[in-house]
């Protein structure tokens, strides 16, 4: 996945060393959409001619009431009506209007397109973004408020864009328009109208901030509720096993009920302006009625000019009326954008390195040199861990919950960057190594393989694009797994459902190894990827194994023993540390963690198996 640079997201860190994360909330309204137009240069792509058109259209608004002055004054003022002048002054007033609106129209298309087009690249480099994050800096966000990000929230800015941007633009043109032919026919009344709308833009600033931090809590809440739901559904069968149906709801609910007090809050805010708007606007009409029968009175204004300057504080009124609901749903965007520049802000602490080393294929060296690393406000978890793998070496690595061991596959497959020392992969430092080189030379295959809604196949070569079924075919062949794809209701093309629904845990664990074969790395690091597998399974999958691994470096998180025994080599964490190393038949042989660890699980394989049970029981 090709990585966000910290140059086009804009990513810095605050005199207090936070994050840029942090500042987006921080920014003001207008310093978002600044910030948001730079990540999207397509909002500005042919911005001109769209203005240009808004402006013609714009201006077709003041046809009617000029029209109608022209009509009064000049086409009624004289003794008889001069039919032709009024037939010329509406049939031009009618070619005025077709105009404005193909204007219009047009103007709506070029928006639609520009916005659009933005909002993709801003979805996409999200989308792109939060995968470049590292798995320390994704599990201090729930996945549901990440996914509200790039989805629902860049939804909104859609809206306010194609929508609300829209009036921003025709609004402060007709505005505009208005003020300046008020001002030709009457700069008394002119004055008289801003007047009383000027206390009421005065105080929108103070006001917008008020609805910006509404929309703020509505975001937030908003994530709270996407996250509980897809986390509840993801947990389905837990909450049904452990009969938490009752919590989970509630759970549901009370994020729900916040997102709906928020909502609320916030629209009691945006509907208390609007009856304002309507009294100032009732008391703006009344006055020009009053004040313009006595400039009429006195001969300063045409009965025509004052008609029309009624019609022109309607167009003037409109636009002021409508700026509750662009203010609402600019509220939002705004709130929406910050939360998608937030993730953008976050600086890519594991980014592909810019001119990265590109490996060269063949065995691979692993070599660990006094590594550290500590999880943000916690303990160290490794200390000073010093350790050389050499090419085509299997190893296994051992140690109690807790120990040290998944933190270690973590930095090996560059997951997380160590704090303290370094990691070799055949003598180059993890961090100078391109994502795509490293990808192709590790392979990791998790204890839970994740599996994609697809087919079989689709899954077996996610790990490799490029492979036909043939080769697909082949692998399973190899690992002897072609009996059991055949035996599946649609062979190769079983849709296996979401998260591998469809399969079996031990079917699923299949999978993964197949996928993992098929890329055919030079290191594969597994996290005890039979664990899941039935007894016959696991020895046939054992022999095929044998001839995976065979050639290439091997590294097994070890949880059941089973698996150190068969290694070359065994690595036993103790606390974050390694405590011991060598092969298994000299470890067991000589006190020590790893002799207490074996005892502990062959006396629990004893028992389990003199209670009739699998064997499979294990470390955690």
């Amino acid at each position: 996945m090709t990585a966000v640079t910290q140059e086009e997201t804009g990513a810095e860190k605050s005199d207090t060393g936070e994050p840029g994360s942090l500042r987006a909330a921080e920014r003001s309204a207008t310093q978002t959409i600044r910030h948001g137009l730079r990540l999207s240069p397509e909002f500005r792509r042919g911005l001109g001619g769209t203005l240009a058109l808004a402006v013609l259209a714009t201006l077709g608004k003041v046809i009617v009431p000029i029209a109608v002055q022209q009509v009064i004054d000049r086409g009624l003022g004289g003794a008889e009506p001069d039919v032709a002048f009024i037939r010329d002054a509406t049939a031009l007033c009618a070619v005025a209007v077709l105009l404005t609106a193909l204007c219009g129209y047009l103007m709506n298309v070029r928006l639609y397109k520009s916005t659009e087009a933005g909002l993709a690249t801003l979805r996409g480099k999200g989308f792109r973004h939060v995968h470049d994050l590292s798995v320390l800096t994704q599990n201090t966000e729930r996945r549901g408020a990440l996914v509200s990000r790039v989805t629902s929230d860049v939804d909104q800015i859609s809206t306010f864009m194609q929508w609300g941007g829209l009036l921003v633009i025709v609004s402060f043109g007709q505005l505009l328009v208005a003020t300046v032919l008020m001002a030709v026919y009457s700069w008394q009344l002119t004055l008289l109208v801003w007047a009383c709308f000027l206390p009421l833009v005065f105080a929108l600033p103070r006001f917008q901030r008020l609805v910006a931090r509404a929309y703020n809590r509505i975001r937030e809440r908003t994530g709270d509720v996407l996250s509980a739901v897809s986390e509840s559904v993801v947990g389905s069968a837990v909450i049904r096993a452990y009969g938490s149906e009752d919590r989970t709801a509630a759970r549901i609910d009370a994020a729900v009920e916040a997102q709906r007090r928020a909502q609320t809050r916030a629209q009691q805010i945006i509907g208390f302006t609007f009856p304002i708007t309507e009294l100032v606007a009732a008391v703006a009409v009344a006055g020009v009625v009053l004040a313009g029968v006595g400039l009429g009175a006195a001969g300063s204004i045409t009965p025509g000019r004052l008609i029309a300057f009624l019609f022109l504080i309607t167009l003037f009124i409109s636009p002021l009326q409508t700026a509750t609901e662009v203010l609402n749903e600019a509220q939002n965007a705004i709130a929406g954008w910050r939360r998608i520049l937030g993730v953008l802000d976050t600086p890519a602490d594991v980014a592909d390195p810019a001119g990265g080393v590109t490996l060269q294929r063949g065995p691979i060296s692993v070599a660990f040199e006094d590594v550290g690393f500590a999880y943000p406000g916690g303990a160290r978890v490794l200390h000073d861990v010093s350790v050389e793998i050499a090419p085509r070496t299997r190893v296994a690595v051992v140690g109690e919950t807790g120990s040290g061991k998944t933190t270690f596959a973590k930095l090996l497959t560059r997951l997380m960057d160590p704090t303290s020392g370094r990691i070799l992969l055949d003598g180059v430092d993890l961090r100078d190594v391109r994502f795509s080189s490293l990808r192709e030379r590790i392979v990791m295959v998790p204890q839970d393989g994740f599996l994609f809604d697809s087919t079989l196949a689709d899954n077996i070569r996610f790990g490799r694009p490029s492979a036909t079924d043939s080769d697909v075919r082949r692998a399973l062949t190899e690992l002897g797994l072609d009996e059991w794809a055949d035996g599946l209701p649609a062979g190769l093309e079983t849709p296996v459902g979401q998260r591998g629904e469809s399969l079996s845990a031990g079917e699923r664990q299949l999978v993964a190894l197949a996928r993992a074969y098929l890329a055919d790395p030079d290191l594969l690091l597994l996290d005890e990827a039979t664990s899941a597998v039935d007894p016959a399974t696991e020895v046939r999958l054992a022999r095929a194994l044998d001839g995976v691994i065979r050639g290439r470096t091997a590294v097994s998180i070890a949880h059941r023993l089973s698996t150190a025994e068969a290694a070359d080599e065994v690595i036993v964490f103790e606390h974050g540390r390694i405590v011991q190393r060598g092969p298994h038949a000299v470890l067991v042989a000589e006190p020590g963690v790893y002799a207490d660890l074996y005892a502990s699980w062959t006396s629990g394989v004893h028992s389990t198996s003199a209670a009739g049970g699998s064997v499979g029981g294990g470390l955690a």
